[in-house]
Parts: structure tokens; sequence; C-alpha cells
């Protein structure tokens, strides 16, 4: 056994693969742990419906996050994997995003400042969206496409615990009430933004990278580069978060509540496979330009391995969604045990839209990768609003299980073409 750990740490690139992937577990770990010790104590001390409004705020601003950070999560990452021994490069491309993302925020704000002051549902409780709305400003602050492209993913983790632990420990003590509710968005908001400054700041002391002005055709580039990624997140977000808008304009805060609650749950079972798809994908993107066989004997066994871990992961939480829900809403609530049975599903798909997404990406198929997100969502649309209307939360959640199956089929189907295209090629090459 120790002769095979130490067969698996002996290449400089394995070693940092493996201390990337034990730095994002961790933070992986902590975004479990800490909603888990808070969100049980904001369903008791809120209730559901003003829980229900919190989520509401939360989904609308998840349109701003998207605009904001415009896909450079994958095209900034690999641009740094690619050029981080020249330091000219590096600054050039972290300037450029950064102030594209500055003025994607800005104009954000003012979108968001327009929909509040528009429409009662929102007019209501104003103050709630722009307390919010400080996620936007730490997340466009935080350069996570930088610290991944680097493959220093400990000063993600270190940043995002210290800062949100801080923050978890001031909601217990400042939010005591259910008319504190507001406070919530504003301790959250500040945990993202001190994260986002702390970031900066050890970008500038520890890789010595400083912000320069960059021409407008530099900003152009990137603005270019990440346009498809961002038109793929806004399409994602129309049946994400748009599913979430339509339940809470088509029924009430309450059953946003509950769809929320059932939500958290499957996205924290999910979640665990995300530190595995960040870490691998600069690796990857390296592994791609060297050695095209390499990168497909990778894929295979990373696709085999989540498929048995998902398939585990579903029987395990549906023997125990009983006490699941006991121990997030404090009660034996039929309503979120019947919801989460159904949703539990949705985790045979979630490490494949990353895991396929990157890997198109990575292999420049902007067009199909586009082409399945505009599918996914005309799908979307033509079944969730009518189950939504008829069904309720329950036709939401099967709505969005048949649209989830159908884009991960369509990408598995893709990428089979891609990969015999390839082959067709090199045989003819020979």
């Amino acid at each position: 056994m120790i002769a095979k750990f130490k067969g698996l740490t002996n290449t400089e690139d394995k070693k940092r693969l493996l201390s990337n992937f034990f730095s994002l577990s961790v933070l992986q770990g902590a975004n479990y742990i800490l909603p888990l010790i808070t969100f049980p104590y904001l369903v008791r001390v809120l209730g559901i419906e003003y829980f229900g409004l919190l989520a509401f705020a939360t989904a609308t601003i998840a349109y701003f996050n998207i605009i904001t950070d415009y896909g450079f999560n994958l095209t900034a990452t690999r641009e740094v994997s690619i050029h981080r021994e020249d330091k000219a490069k590096i600054v050039e491309i972290f300037s450029s995003v950064m102030t594209i993302k500055f003025i994607l925020m800005f104009i954000s704000l003012l979108l968001l400042s327009l929909l509040v002051f528009s429409f009662e549902k929102f007019a209501k409780d104003w103050e709630i969206y722009f307390f919010t709305f400080g996620i936007v400003v730490g997340q466009m602050l935080f350069p996570v496409w930088f610290f991944q492209g680097m493959e220093r993913m400990k000063y993600i983790t270190y940043l995002n615990i210290l800062a949100k632990s801080i923050f978890t420990v001031a909601i217990f003590i400042f939010v005591q009430e259910q008319s504190d509710f507001y406070i919530v968005p504003i301790l959250t908001s500040l945990g993202f933004i001190v994260a986002g400054v702390w970031s900066l700041v050890i970008i500038t002391r520890e890789f010595r990278v400083e912000f320069k002005w960059q021409n407008i055709k530099t900003i152009k580039f990137y603005l270019k580069e990440g346009w498809h990624v961002f038109v793929s997140r806004i399409y994602v977000s129309l049946y994400t978060s748009t599913n979430v808008l339509l339940l809470g304009l088509l029924t009430n805060n309450t059953t946003v509540g509950y769809y929320s609650i059932t939500e958290k749950i499957v996205v924290a079972i999910g979640g665990i496979f995300e530190p595995a798809n960040q870490t691998l994908y600069p690796y990857l993107a390296k592994k791609y330009k060297e050695n095209f066989i390499q990168f497909l004997q990778i894929l295979k066994k990373i696709a085999m391995l989540f498929l048995a871990l998902s398939f585990s992961f579903v029987i395990v939480s549906e023997y125990f969604k009983e006490e699941i829900v006991y121990f997030v809403s404090g009660e034996y609530n039929f309503e979120i045990t019947t919801l989460l049975s159904i949703f539990l599903i949705r985790i045979l798909t979630y490490p494949f839209g990353t895991l396929f997404t990157n890997y198109l990406i990575i292999m420049q198929r902007k067009s199909q990768f586009i082409k399945g997100m505009q599918y996914t969502v005309i799908l979307n649309f033509i079944l969730v609003p009518p189950l939504i209307f008829i069904f309720g939360v329950k036709g939401m959640i099967v709505g969005m299980l048949v649209v989830s199956f159908f884009i991960i089929t369509y990408y598995y189907f893709v990428l089979k073409l891609i990969f015999k295209e390839h082959f067709d090629y090199v045989n003819k090459g020979k």
C-alpha cells in the first residue's frame, strides 16, 4: 500500500494534484459543515416562510453572479494554467479579467435597482436583495480562476474557511428572532467580501502580481474568450434559478422554502464531486495538449468512478432520508421528505454536468457545448412551467430531473462522436 502511494506521488504534477484535491476537499467539507450548522438554526428561528424569502432573493442574485463571473472560472483558469510561467502574461490576464468583472458588477447593480423598484414583489423587501448583492461583490473580488490556474487551491481553502467561519459564528450571535432575518444576507455577504479582499492581498504579496491598466484591444480579447461559457451559464440559470423564481411567482414563500431545504440537501451530497472536478480541470487542460490518449483514459476512469459513487450516495441517502430531514428542519416533515426522495435521483447526474462541460471547454468544442445548452433550455421551458402550474413543487422537481438526464445524455454522445472523429483522423494519417 505504501509503495502504491509513493508511486502516486513520484512527480511534482501528481503531488500538486493531490495537494489541490486535498485542499478543495477540505473546503468542500467546510462548505457542508458551516451551512449544516446554520441551516437548521435559521429554519427554526426564521420559519420556513422567511427562509423561503431569503432563498428567493439568493436565486434572484444568482443571475448577477453569472453576469459578473462571465465564465472566467473556466476560460481564465485555462489561460493562467497555460501561461503560468510568463509573469507579464499573467499580469495581463489578471488585470483584464478583473477590469471586466468590475464593469459587469456595476452593470449588474444597475439592473438589480431597475428590477427591485419596478415590481412590487421585489420592492416590498428591497433591502434583502441589496444586502444579498454583497455576495456578487465578494465573488467579483475573489479570483478563484487565478488560484485554480496556478494550481494553488490551498489559498482558496484557507481564505474561504476562515472568513466564512467568522461570519457563521456571527449568525448565532446576531440572529436571535424572526425579525432579524435581514441580518443573514448582510453577514453572508461580508464573509464573501472579506475573503475577496484578502485574496487580492495574497496575490500581490505571494505571487507578485499587481493590477495594471490594459488597452481596449486586450480587454476585448478576454471578453470574446469568455463569451461562449458566459452564454452557457445563462442557459444553465434558465433551468435552475429561473425555475425557483417561477416557483416563487406561481406559489408562495413557504413552498419555495420547502424546495430550498430539499435542494440544499441534494446539492450538499452531490457537491462531494466538485473538489475532484475543480482539481482535475487545470491538470487535464495541460494533459490534453500533451497526450490525447492519456487524456481519454483518465476521462473514462473518472466517469466510471463517479457513476459508482453517485449510485452509492443515492441509496444511502434514500435509506436515511427521514433522519436527514429531521436534522435539517428540526421535524419529521412529510412534505420535505417526499420531495427529497424524488430529488435524490438528481445526484446520479450531478458529477457529470461539470465533468462533461470541462472536457468540451478543454477541447475547444464551444459550438457543441452551446447547442446542448440551447436544447436544454427549450426542453426546460416546455416542461417545467406547466408542471409547476399543475403539480406545484413536485412537478418542478420531476421536470428538472428530465432536463438533467437529457443534457448529460446529449453531452455523452457528443463526446463519443468527438473521440471517434479523432481516432478516424489519426488512422487516416497512418
